[in-house]
């Protein structure tokens, strides 16, 4: 079964061209090391909770908006060899550049439990 990597960031609303083409750069990385999809979501319909929200979370400030992401892998195998090669890759020295604060960072691994055909 599938292996998924998901992100919560907060992008300030002046760097969402910036983001784009960040992304856009990354994410064909992960395509090229075994990834078989990933979703960039841009913030749409992200309400304030009374105890929990997205924007919470990643401590958003005004000017910023919520992105939701996602890495889809074949299995965790090929996920954990894609993020090693990744991770030594020289093409991510341009991702000291980010237009986002990673330190805000909210990121992990899943193992889908349900999955119903698209």
């Amino acid at each position: 079964m599938s292996y998924i990597d998901g992100f919560v960031i907060a992008v300030p609303n002046a760097k969402r061209k910036q983001f784009i083409a960040h992304a856009n750069t990354f994410d064909a990385i992960f395509m090229e090391l075994g990834a078989t999809r990933v979703v960039e979501c841009w913030g749409d319909d992200v309400p304030d909770g009374k105890l929990t929200d997205f924007r919470r979370a990643v401590q958003a400030k005004d000017g910023e908006s919520v992105v939701f992401s996602w890495i889809e892998w074949p299995d965790k195998a090929t996920r954990d060899a894609g993020m090693e090669k990744f991770m030594k890759d020289p093409r991510m020295a341009a991702a000291s550049d980010m237009p986002f604060d990673g330190k805000r960072m909210i990121f992990g691994g899943f193992a889908p439990v349900v999955s119903l055909p698209a």
